[in-house]
């Protein structure tokens, strides 16, 4: 062994004795034992038989379940600041105040969408939102079956639609054409 070698291995020694795990630190840190631990993980919905619909309250919005049955998913259409977005809201109970990561596959796309849990009507559900010319809905616009998948709230199966593509188009030609600085302004004919 070289003597460069041994110093080295010396020193490596010698630093790991002067600090203890990192884990160790991190848990009397920030005291695991006194969080609330998050809730059971649910099953995954059974979508045989399960659709698109467009809400007849809102033309801007998309329902998904069965019929006759508690709806499992939503997409709409809104308008936040001037911008035109995309709003998705997962129906299952979500822990207060959480956040978390959705999953979305299909079409050959995989995409990940923050979601948040969101108060509505007294119940925390998964709600997220982002721009409509976002490239994260592109495998929504496809002719196959998608998965959306929340960590603990199962995965809902979006079964083949035409309506989430032409809401997403739609909602996206709602965005103002943008002008290039560089063009010139057209002239008035005199």
């Amino acid at each position: 062994m070289s003597i460069r070698a041994a110093l080295s291995a010396t020193l490596m020694l010698g630093l790991a004795a002067c600090n203890p795990p990192a884990a160790d630190r991190y848990v009397a840190r920030v005291g695991v034992g006194e969080r609330a631990a998050p809730s059971a993980p649910i099953d995954s919905p059974d979508t045989k038989g399960a659709v698109w619909v467009r809400s007849a309250k809102n033309a801007q919005r998309l329902i998904y379940g069965k019929p006759g049955e508690a709806a499992l998913f939503a997409l709409e259409c809104s308008d936040k600041a001037g911008v035109p977005t995309i709003v998705y809201t997962r129906f299952t109970e979500a822990d207060a105040r959480a956040k978390a990561i959705l999953a979305l596959i299909g079409n050959g796309y995989v995409t990940r969408l923050k979601v948040d849990a969101a108060r509505e009507d007294g119940e925390w559900l998964w709600r997220g939102s982002e721009p409509a010319l976002s490239q994260n809905f592109e495998g929504l616009t496809g002719a196959r079956q998608v998965e959306a998948t929340i960590p603990g709230a199962g995965s809902v199966i979006f079964n083949p639609s035409p309506l989430p593509g032409e809401l997403i188009d739609r909602c996206r030609s709602q965005v103002p054409p943008r002008t290039r600085a560089s063009e010139p302004a057209e002239a008035d004919a005199a």
